[in-house]
C-alpha cells in the first residue's frame, strides 16, 4: 500500500481545502484500483510533488512508467489530450488514461534527466530549439484548449478589481498599460494559431535515451508560437551571466535556429511579467515585484 506523504496532503489542503484532503486520503484506493486496471506494480512517489500525485510504477513487461493522479481532472484531461496530439513529435507517450478517475499512465522517460542538467546555457538553448522545432502543430478541430486571451485573463480581472474603487492599485499603471497594448497587438497580428505546450521549460524536457529529449506536463494553449519560448526564458535566468545578457543570448539563438521574431518574443515577455504580477495579487501574495522585474527585463530587449 502506497503511503501518501503528509506534506502532500497539507499542500492539497492549501490548494483545495477539505475536498483536497479527502481526495488525498482516498489515493491509496485509487492507486490499487489503477494497478489492477492498468496492470502495473506501484513503486514510490516522486519526491517533488506539488499539484499532482505522481508515482513511479513498473508495467507487466518490466518497463518503467508513471501514474499521474490529479484533483483537477479537467486539467489532466487536457494534458493527456495535448500529449496525444503531440504523438510522434517528441512528447512522452500516453499508455492509458481514465478521465473520470483523474489518472493517466504515462511512459517513463529513461533516464529522465531534465534539461536543467545541461550547465552550458547555449547548449541547453540549442537543445530546447531542437525540441521546440518538432513539437508544434496546427490547432485541432473543435479545440478544447483555452485561447491566449483566456490565458491572460488575470490582467483583465486585475483591471476590473481596481478600476473605479477607492483601493490604490498596486501595480505601476504604465506597465499594466504597456502589457495590455503588447497583448492586443500580438493577438491581432498572430498569423497562425498553433497548439502550444504552454509550460515548456527546463524541468519539463527530459532525456529520453541517448540522443532524444521528450516533453512532459503540457498545459495546452492556442496561440502564437513565439509565446512558447517564454517559460524557458524565465528559468535559470542568470545561468552563465547576468539576467539581461542571458536573456538576450537565448533570444538570439532562438531567432537564429527557429526563425522567430525576437521582438515578438520580447513583447510576449513584457505581457507575461505583468500576468505573473496579477496572479501573485490574486493569490494574496505581496511579492508582485518579481513579475514587474520580468517585464522590465524583456522591455530592455525591445530597445
Amino acid at each position: 500500500m502506497i503511503v501518501i506523504p503528509d506534506n502532500f496532503i497539507e499542500r492539497m489542503h492549501e490548494l483545495h481545502g477539505k475536498q483536497g484532503v479527502t481526495w488525498s486520503e482516498a489515493l491509496p484506493g485509487l492507486i490499487a484500483d489503477s494497478e489492477s486496471r492498468f496492470n502495473f506494480i506501484a513503486e514510490a512517489p516522486f519526491a517533488d510533488l506539488s499539484y499532482n500525485f505522481v508515482l513511479r510504477v513498473k508495467r507487466s513487461n518490466g518497463k518503467p512508467a508513471v501514474l499521474k493522479s490529479s484533483f483537477m481532472k479537467d486539467e489532466l484531461s487536457r494534458e493527456v489530450s495535448v500529449l496525444r496530439a503531440y504523438e510522434g513529435r517528441g512528447a512522452i507517450h500516453v499508455l492509458d488514461a481514465d478521465e473520470e478517475w483523474g489518472v493517466a499512465l504515462l511512459e517513463g522517460a529513461n533516464p529522465g534527466t531534465p534539461l536543467s542538467s545541461i550547465q552550458d546555457d547555449a547548449q541547453a538553448t540549442d537543445l530546447f530549439c531542437e525540441v521546440f522545432r518538432r513539437l508544434h502543430l496546427p490547432t485541432p478541430t473543435g479545440s478544447m484548449y483555452p485561447s491566449m486571451r483566456q490565458h491572460f485573463a488575470a490582467i483583465e480581472r486585475y483591471r476590473e478589481r481596481f478600476d473605479d474603487v477607492n483601493i490604490a492599485a498596486p501595480l505601476p499603471v504604465s506597465w499594466v498599460e504597456n502589457a495590455e497594448e503588447c497583448l492586443a497587438y500580438l493577438i491581432t497580428t498572430t498569423s497562425e494559431n498553433l497548439l502550444l505546450h504552454g509550460d515548456l521549460h527546463h524541468e519539463n524536457i527530459l532525456r529520453q535515451g541517448e540522443e532524444q529529449w521528450g516533453v512532459i506536463d503540457p498545459k495546452g494553449i492556442i496561440g502564437d508560437i513565439h509565446f512558447d519560448t517564454i517559460q524557458f526564458l524565465l528559468n535559470y535566468e542568470d545561468r552563465g551571466g547576468n539576467c539581461e545578457q542571458v536573456l538576450r543570448g537565448r533570444i538570439a539563438i532562438m531567432a537564429d535556429r527557429l526563425g522567430l521574431d525576437p521582438r515578438r518574443i520580447a513583447m510576449w515577455g513584457v505581457a507575461r511579467g505583468v500576468l505573473e504580477a496579477c496572479w501573485t495579487i490574486e493569490d494574496g501574495g505581496t511579492d508582485w515585484h518579481r513579475g514587474i522585474q520580468i517585464t522590465e527585463r524583456f522591455a530592455k530587449c525591445l530597445d
